[in-house]
């Protein structure tokens, strides 16, 4: 007789799709699960923390998104969010086990400090990703200037992952807090970095100048 696990893996099996996937790898994603059927999914099983380690184990991209739909954020012991952070390679298992996990736990703030300096560069963004909530919702005894410094000397060449967060940072900074603003947007012009992402019609784009300009703009219009 085949556990819940299995019985969940097959079920994710078959909702397998090959054009889904042929589009998520070409963001780095190894999965072909349309994400609200998966969402359909964990409303289903609802909170069940012991059948989401096991889906975590699994090592299959789609079953450790849905585990963290129905895990428990707050029962996971921070040794092991380092270690599930170092196991997730892919795009949307990171952002994912970050924003809907990491952000939740109480050892969120020890990790972004650990998280930050460390020398793989995904593990970096992650902290860089927690700083972002912390510049955005909490940013009281933040050095917001140094963050300033290190993003200026090192985001231009920094690898994809952690680039994207610390820009993700200089942004914030620059929506942010009015007194900082200026120097954000300055370096955002020096570096350049994201300038010519390709931006959909109606969507923001990434490079730090116009990303600052155009959610302040809304902002002040509210």
């Amino acid at each position: 007789m085949a556990t819940q696990a299995e019985e969940v893996l097959a079920e994710l099996a078959a909702l397998e799709d090959p054009k889904i996937r042929e589009v998520n790898e070409k963001h780095g994603d190894d999965h072909g699960v349309n994400l609200t059927k998966l969402r359909a999914v964990a409303k289903r099983l609802k909170t069940q923390h012991d059948l989401a380690r096991e889906l975590w184990a699994s090592d299959d991209s789609a079953a450790r998104l849905l585990a963290l739909l129905i895990c428990r954020p707050k029962a996971f012991e921070r040794d092991e969010l380092d270690a599930m952070l170092r196991e997730a390679r892919t795009p949307k298992v990171h952002d994912w086990l970050v924003n809907y996990v990491v952000k939740k736990h109480p050892a969120a703030e020890e990790l972004r400090l650990a998280w930050t300096d460390d020398p793989d560069p995904v593990v970096a963004g992650a902290g860089w990703a927690l700083t972002v909530e912390r510049v955005a919702k909490r940013p009281e005894g933040l050095d917001l200037a140094g963050l300033l410094d290190v993003v200026e000397a090192e985001m231009k060449d920094a690898p994809e992952r952690l680039q994207w967060a610390m820009n993700h940072c200089l942004a914030q900074i620059g929506i942010d807090h009015p007194g900082h603003r200026a120097r954000a947007v300055a370096i955002g012009e020096r570096l350049e970095v994201l300038k010519d992402y390709p931006t959909s019609p109606g969507c923001t784009s990434p490079y730090a100048p116009v990303w600052i300009e155009e959610l302040v703009r809304r902002n002040e219009g509210r």
